[in-house]
């Protein structure tokens, strides 16, 4: 039997995951800042920071990004909040509260991302595919397993 081969490295997912369509590339943009809880709140920014962020970075090495996590008490309620400088000194604010990482993502390229954007758009409109990678509908809890024995009999 022949020995098996192994998968891909961590860096080839990594790359791979860098270099997905679409190219997160921003036309006109000076500095990007991500305001949002540092944790137990903001999940869609979160997700945004995990997700697209290192995207938005690789694409554009020379843009200033800034990511400010700050702390949040109970008591307090905030939204969290992505800023647009662009080199022309004019300033842009993103509404990401409550919107999965995905949704902001086309939010942000919907404001800066350019003609390469806009043929992004029109292919994936063409062939009847959403812009970017839709969440699902909804979230289906996983239903419990049965349990057997003591677990099983007590209440």
């Amino acid at each position: 039997m022949p020995p098996s081969l192994p998968g891909p490295s961590h860096l080839s997912r990594v790359l791979q995951n860098l270099n997905k369509a679409p190219r997160p590339t921003l036309v006109g943009v000076k500095s990007l800042t991500l305001t949002l809880a540092q944790r137990n709140d903001h999940f869609g920014a979160r997700h945004f920071l995990k997700e697209e962020l290192p995207r938005i970075r690789y694409a554009n090495p020379k843009l200033d990004i800034q990511v400010n996590k700050l702390p949040q008490v109970k008591e307090e309620t905030w939204q969290p909040e992505l800023m647009l400088e662009f080199t022309n000194g004019r300033k842009e604010s993103i509404e990401i509260h409550n919107k999965w990482s995905s949704k902001i993502l086309q939010e942000l390229m919907d404001t800066a991302g350019g003609n390469s954007w806009t043929r992004w758009k029109t292919e994936r409109a063409d062939i009847g595919l959403p812009v970017v990678d839709e969440p699902p509908e909804s979230f289906v809890a996983p239903t419990p397993k049965a349990t057997t024995g003591a677990a099983a009999v007590l209440p």
